[in-house]
């Protein structure tokens, strides 16, 4: 072993580790650590700033770096970065101590809920505690060695503070090896006390070698894959569930491969949809509370149900009340045995493309029942004609509805565009109605449902795939969540068009609101009455206006032809473009909720509209069960 050293600060010395970490599968190789968006600080700016100016500039840099406007649209960035690129290369995302760390959490947790990573490098307070207590510092009464990094740990999988220049050496290798893992990933945090940071050390040559991450594709075991298969072939109704493991997985084509040679239809989650093509004869849609009629119609009579890289939230299981075949069995294809192991099912642990030929090569000659095939078929058909009546508009001089914004967009996409979206009423439209045409094409964050999560996460999905079309779908009360990375995509030059839909509120909670017994009640964006209710008219904001001052160029579309005309504009724009529509929200377009979902009313209540909510939801309640 050599005894050459370096001699780097803790800052230079991790970035310049950072530089030479990639990641490996079938071959091709990738920067595990493509590079580092920040906001300095006073915590983090004379170290991990000063490292990322002397590694990102001029002809030798090695760590790019993004300036951002908020910490969690970073970490936002970021994971949108690690999904487009299959989680093979992820970004780092550094920030200072305090308000700065904290934002952190919310991106943390979205990244690790989803199994998507990122590696978060806050500031910390000093190790050597000779200024106490600093600015910013929460001080703990009988814990002296905590600090509000502690908030990142448990929406860490992986959380260490480095107090010591040498500790840093198995922390980092740590880190990679979580991100880089495919059953442990998502987000990983090395706190870093700014002392430690600026503070000098001999580091090992061997420290900044290159190191290649094997992304493995584990097989499945082969008594897991018989039972499987038996399973499979003694099955009259089975039906796939295609979760996000299969898109990380690059399995679209194993997935195919079975259903061509099976008939076995698939339903998708929210992560899994475009798993398959839409216009597959087996591809049903979206599953659960914002699924299809007809999906969920097979999935009510399922006897078999084949999970394949799925986490089984309450939205696909319809909160246990989907899967009503009293003898109804599962089995669970993944490569984390913490999700094979749910609803008590048959487990397949491995990668989803080696799991998925190891099916297709050990069911050859199994097909399914052809009245079963022409059954869903059928009910395929009659569900493309409620798209079709959802997208089309009668008059193509009328305000649009929600619905009628998708298919105009779904008029102007290509096959290979991205469309980004996570939270309020549009995640339900497009699960149900979206037309997927690629494998990257639906990117919906349905995880953690984040408001504010996609014009950042289309910034990094624009740097992942530089030469594609990106849509950033979003309504008034996600935009006004988090508008700032506007800023971030316009200094950088990264055409991301933002569809930005007024519709008054929180459209989503709002319809929520009304089925529980709440009346709407603060969802609305007006003018407060008489009464005390935000029940006025709507508030004056212009946020077309408001884009605009951000720097992007604004295209203003009052009608279904007028919108159709501006989203081709911003598709051949090169420039970030935003496309506003106010949406007509009196004409009901959207197909109504094909299962339930389990949001608890109040047993007790005063006002007629809450009794009534809570009659129905002990109707809906009494369906659940627990798949033992």
């Amino acid at each position: 072993m050599s005894t050459t050293t370096r001699r780097l600060t803790v800052a230079q010395a991790l970035v310049q580790f950072l530089s030479v970490q990639y990641t490996e599968r079938d071959g091709v190789r990738r920067r595990l650590i493509a590079g580092t968006w920040g906001i300095f600080g006073h915590g983090n700016v004379a170290g991990i700033g000063q490292a990322l100016m002397e590694a990102g500039i001029g002809p030798g840099a090695t760590m790019p770096y993004h300036q951002g406007r908020n910490e969690q649209a970073m970490v936002h960035a970021a994971v949108g970065y690690a999904r487009q690129l299959d989680r093979l290369s992820a970004q780092a995302v550094t920030t200072s101590i305090g308000p700065g760390a904290t934002n952190l959490v919310t991106g943390a947790a979205l990244a690790t809920i989803n199994r998507l990573p990122v590696l978060l490098l806050p500031g910390d307070y000093f190790a050597t505690r000779v200024a106490d207590p600093l600015l910013q510092q929460l001080e703990h009464p009988t814990e002296a060695d905590v600090s509000v990094n502690d908030t990142l740990r448990p929406v860490s999988r992986y959380f260490d503070r480095v107090t010591r220049p040498e500790a840093l050496i198995p922390s980092a290798l740590n880190a990679m090896r979580v991100l880089a893992d495919p059953a442990e990933t998502g987000a990983v945090t090395l706190a870093l006390p700014q002392d430690v940071q600026a503070e000098a050390y001999d580091w090992p040559e061997e420290f900044f070698a290159e190191r290649v991450w094997h992304v493995r594709r584990p097989a499945p075991d082969p008594y897991e894959l018989a039972e499987a298969v038996a399973a499979i072939r003694a099955a009259e109704r089975p039906l796939i569930v295609a979760g996000g493991g299969i898109h990380h997985s690059q399995a679209e084509e194993a997935l195919k491969a079975l259903v061509d040679a099976t008939g076995i239809p698939v339903a998708s989650t929210q992560a899994g949809k475009g798993s398959l093509r839409y216009d597959h004869p087996a591809d049903l849609g979206g599953i659960g509370h914002t699924g299809t009629a007809v999906c969920d119609e097979i999935a009510r009579t399922a006897d078999l149900v084949i999970g394949v890289g799925t986490r089984y939230t309450d939205f696909t299981t319809a909160s246990n009340t989907l899967f009503q075949r009293p003898e109804v069995r599962f089995v669970n294809l993944n490569i984390a045995a913490f999700d094979a192991h749910k609803l008590a099912a048959r487990t397949v642990v491995c990668d989803a493309r080696a799991g998925l030929t190891a099916l297709t090569e050990a069911l050859a000659g199994h097909r399914v029942n052809s009245v079963y095939e022409a059954e869903y078929r059928t009910g395929k058909e009659r569900w493309e004609q409620v798209v079709d009546a959802a997208f089309t508009a009668a008059d193509e001089n009328a305000v649009p509805t929600q619905t009628q914004v998708l298919g105009a967009l779904d008029a102007v996409v290509g096959d290979d565009d991205v469309v980004i979206n996570a939270a309020g009423s549009l995640p339900g439209d497009l699960h149900k109605l979206w037309r997927a045409r690629s494998p990257r094409q639906y990117h919906l964050e349905y995880g953690y449902s984040c408001m504010g999560y996609e014009i950042p996460a289309g910034i990094g999905v624009q740097q992942a795939a530089p030469d594609t079309p990106v849509w950033s779908l979003v309504g008034d009360g996600t935009y006004l969540m988090m508008p700032t990375e506007i800023v971030t995509a316009v200094q950088e030059g990264l055409p991301v068009n933002l569809v930005l839909i007024q519709n008054h509120g929180y459209a989503s909670i709002g319809g929520l609101s009304e089925s529980v017994g709440g009346e709407r009640f603060g969802t609305a964006y007006r003018y407060r009455a008489a009464d005390g209710t935000f029940s006025g008219a709507p508030l004056p904001v212009d946020l077309a206006a408001n884009a605009g001052s951000l720097g992007m160029d604004v295209l203003r579309a009052k009608t279904v032809r007028e919108l159709r005309e501006a989203l081709a504009a911003a598709r051949a724009s090169d420039r970030p473009t935003c496309v506003y529509v106010e949406t007509d929200t009196a004409t009901p377009t959207a197909p109504p909720a094909e299962a339930w979902w389990d949001v608890p009313v109040a047993e007790t209540a005063s006002r007629e509209a809450a009794v009534q909510a809570r009659e129905e939801y002990d109707r809906q309640v009494a369906a659940q069960r627990r798949h033992l």
